[in-house]
This record gives C-alpha cells, structure tokens and sequence, in this order.
C-alpha cells in the first residue's frame, strides 16, 4: 500500500494536464498564419492560457508582418529640438512636451543630425560637473534611418544589437516622413504602454498624408466626422470601434478593412476585446461604392 506521499501534488498534476494539452494542441501542425491563430485562440479557450497572454502571441505575429510606415509618429507630430538651440530654449521644449529622447535637426524637418537625451543636460545645471559654454554639438548621440516599409520584427531586432531607443523613418526620396521608437514596437505585442505623459489624449487621429489617417478606436464618432469632414451617426454608436465592429459583425483581427461610403477603414491593430487603432484612408468622393467587409 503505497503512502500519501507518493501520490502526485495538486501543482503537478495540473502541470503535467496543462503539458498534455499544449502537446496535442501543438500537434495539429498549421499551414498558414489563420491556422496557427485559430490554434492559439483554441487554446486560450481551452484554457491553457489567459486572454492577455492570447493577444500578445498575436501581438508577435503581427509585427512579423507590420510595416514601420504603419505605426511611426508622423513627421508633423514630431517634437524635435535645433541644433542652435541654446540651453533654456531645450529645456523649455522637454518640460513642455515630457519626452526622454529628441531628434536634433539643422536648417529643416528633413535635415535630422542626431540625438539629444535629455538626461544629458542635466550635467550642466547647478550640482552638475557643467561644461562652459554650453554646445549642443557636444552631447548629440548618432541617429538611426529606417524605411517606411522596414518590417517591425527587424527594427525591434536592430533596436535591440544597437540598444537605440528612436529611429527617424525616412521616404524613398530620403525625405523624413517621422519617427518611430522601440516602445512603438512593443506596444503591438504587449498594447498600450502608458507613462506620467500618456495624458495627452488629444491626439487621437494622426494625419500621415493628404489623405491617409491613423485614428484610436475609442475616438468619438463626432471628432471623426469634425476632422475628416464626415457624417456618421453618433445615435447608436459613441466610437469609432462602435461603428466598426457594427459594420463588420464581429471583432476584427488586424488586416481586416471595410468601406463606408468614400472612407476605408483598415484595422492596424486590435486584441480579443476592442479595436485600439485603425488606418483610414478618403477615397475620392465620386468613387462611390457600398460598404464591404
């Protein structure tokens, strides 16, 4: 007759069962992308592992295939500090905007010449070692140049082997079309990563082009129609994501895209619960269609 303590813990039996489930759910060898996700998201429901953790293995798929161009900050929404700048003129500017890392440019937006960290200038305040006379020059820290169309998998890996925190995103003609940062990258696996000045919530929709947006699903349906000349009903529907996952039926993965009169919403990104950001794109308005999913 064998002792009560040969028989297995609680813990390890659950292990073990978790183990065996993982297993055989890893058996069914996927052929595709779609495959391995309705995998995974068997999973979640079979309760091998939690709706955070569902949405950040999708989150890591995504950026294998997600394009720098489709999540930088846009070259108008820049902040960015001048090379002539002298010491009060920098420290105005990251008091006002709160930011760790800045791009420095010269004569123009197109003509970025390194990066200022902020904490450097603390060395020359009082209680600092101080250098006499203050050059901007000095304390510039190398730029990083990426192409708009750099999948986020390889940036993440670059920022990583050069432990760079910023990159500036440049067109095919050089030009710069904005920025990107590593926490940029993150946030598609692991969703919004809010710091003490993450308040600024005014800057929901993001103009990339003449006619291209980048919108917060939780932006009101009144801002959308204010800002990009629309006129969609806010009597059922609050939000942007409201609106759309109406019109699609159910909650959209990323990639997914629907037309509403000459408006083509293109979902960038969105998790088991709400659609965080979308991609909207204004047709010319003589190229009427009817919505598609």
């Amino acid at each position: 007759m064998s002792s009560s303590d040969d028989r297995p813990s609680p813990n390890a039996s659950a292990a073990r069962s978790w183990r065996e489930r993982l297993v055989h759910l890893l058996q069914i060898a996927p052929h595709d992308r779609d495959e391995l996700l309705q995998i995974l998201r068997k999973g979640q429901q079979g309760g091998l592992f939690d709706a955070n953790t569902l949405g950040m293995l999708e989150g890591v798929l995504d950026v294998t295939e997600m394009q720098v161009e489709e999540i930088m900050i846009p070259r108008a929404q820049m902040a960015v500090v001048r090379r002539d700048d002298d010491l009060a003129s920098l420290l105005a500017e990251v008091i006002s905007s709160g930011f760790s890392r800045y791009p420095v440019i010269g004569e123009h937006r197109d003509e970025v010449v390194g990066v200022l960290i902020a904490k450097d200038l603390l060395r020359f305040f009082p209680g600092g070692p101080g250098v006499s006379p203050f050059n901007l020059r000095d304390i510039l820290r190398p730029v990083s140049f990426v192409p708009e169309s750099k999948r986020l998998n390889v940036l993440l890996r670059e920022f990583q082997s050069s432990r760079s925190h910023i990159a500036i995103v440049v067109d095919e003609y050089g030009g710069v079309s904005g920025l990107v940062t590593i926490e940029d990258v993150l946030e598609q696996i692991v969703g919004e990563i809010d710091d003490e000045h993450d308040e600024r919530e005014e800057d929901n929709i993001l103009q990339h082009s003449d006619h291209r947006y980048l919108v917060k699903g939780l932006t009101a349906i009144e801002e959308f129609n204010t800002v990009l000349g629309a006129q969609f009903s806010d009597a059922e529907f609050d939000t942007v994501a409201g609106l759309l996952m109406n019109t699609f039926g159910h909650l959209p993965h990323r990639g997914e895209r629907v037309r509403l009169g000459h408006y083509e919403f293109t979902v960038v990104r969105a998790d088991n619960r709400r659609i965080h950001l979308v991609q909207v794109s204004v047709l010319p308005e003589t190229d009427e269609a009817a919505p598609s999913a």
